[in-house]
């Protein structure tokens, strides 16, 4: 028992003496995460499993330190929760990081969420910024803290419980906001009842707004591994015969066009996914396809478009979109007179 204890001991005190060692950690963690995912699936379970139950942890905190002294005879400071809290957090946003940074369409909106990703990670490692600037303003701590663990469960439900996009997606909007109401008190310690039920109102508007915008969330489970249109597919190779990115309209009315994708689940995730057309950035058809993931190369399936509009000449775009309309990927092609 004397060991563990000294050994606790000594992990408390060279994480508090190093705190960049913490940054390093967590950087390199996410990276193997991901790498993880990619290749063994068990392993990414067992990340996912301890992320969760760090945050479940942070939760029970006060009642964990009474316990830890009790056991081991180890007083832990409030400052290192906070260093503990910390870590978590840079190890959500490191460990979903990559996920994102994957699949993320950079000409779409979808930048401003993975960007604003980036930025939280950076802000976690940086002790200046983190401890002076953002610890000091209980408001913008608590949507930090919030938005972090609403990034992690984006990520690891699907990994965990085989969820798709958009149940992963409402599920940690909802959690976040139960996460968030507890958090409400704290910031008005001495403000009137009725207050509180307005942040509540308030909160649930914001987050009412949010789903609007889910479109700007990158599904994290799907990776679009390739895309490509053609006139033809070799049903037995499953692939597409040719590429093409410039039609001419008699082409296309008389031809129409096959939509070839290669979807990357990696967890043998079942989703309902769309083809969306767009002519000029107006939508013009959507076609639905089911698709099973679980093959390395993507799970390839494709669709037939051969009602195209009179006036089909103009800049073209198919979008892949989950249920939730999130973006997994897209590609363009022009049509010509």
């Amino acid at each position: 028992m004397s060991y563990f204890k000294n050994l606790i001991t000594k992990f408390i005190i060279m994480m508090q003496q190093r705190p960049g060692l913490l940054a390093v950690f967590a950087f390199c963690s996410g990276v193997a995460s991901y790498v993880l995912v990619e290749r063994k699936e068990s392993f990414s379970q067992i990340i996912a499993i301890l992320l969760l139950v760090s945050w479940l942890w942070l939760i029970v905190d006060n009642w964990l330190r009474d316990k830890v002294e009790q056991r081991f005879g180890v007083t832990v400071s409030p400052n290192f929760m906070r260093f503990a809290l910390q870590m978590v957090q840079q190890e959500s946003l490191f460990f979903a990081l990559p996920f994102f940074l994957a699949v993320t369409s950079w000409n779409h909106p979808q930048a401003i969420f993975t960007s604003l990703i980036i930025l939280c990670a950076f802000i976690s490692v940086v002790d200046p910024l983190y401890y002076k600037k953002l610890a000091k303003h209980s408001i913008l701590f608590t949507v930090f803290h919030n938005f972090a663990l609403f990034v992690v469960i984006l990520v690891t439900l699907p990994i965990l419980l085989n969820l798709t996009t958009s149940q992963s997606l409402e599920i940690a909007l909802i959690t976040a906001i139960i996460f968030t109401i507890p958090s409400l008190g704290n910031l008005m310690p001495n403000a009137k009842w009725w207050r509180f039920p307005l942040l509540v109102l308030l909160l649930g508007v914001l987050s009412a707004g949010l789903w609007q915008l889910r479109s700007w969330v990158p599904p994290a489970a799907l990776r679009l591994t390739d895309i490509t249109l053609s006139h033809q597919v070799d049903v037995e190779q499953r692939k597409p015969v040719g590429s093409i990115k410039h039609v001419d309209a008699n082409s296309l009315h008389q031809q129409g066009l096959y939509t070839w994708t290669a979807v990357k689940a990696p967890r043998g995730l079942n989703e309902k996914v769309f083809h969306v057309w767009l002519l000029n950035n107006k939508e013009v058809d959507r076609i639905a396809l089911n698709i099973s993931g679980g093959r390395e190369q993507g799970y390839r399936a494709w669709t037939h478009k051969v009602n195209f509009p009179a006036n089909s000449v103009g800049k073209w775009q198919v979008h892949v979109v989950t249920e939730s309309g999130q973006l997994i990927g897209l590609t363009k092609f022009t049509v010509t007179e």
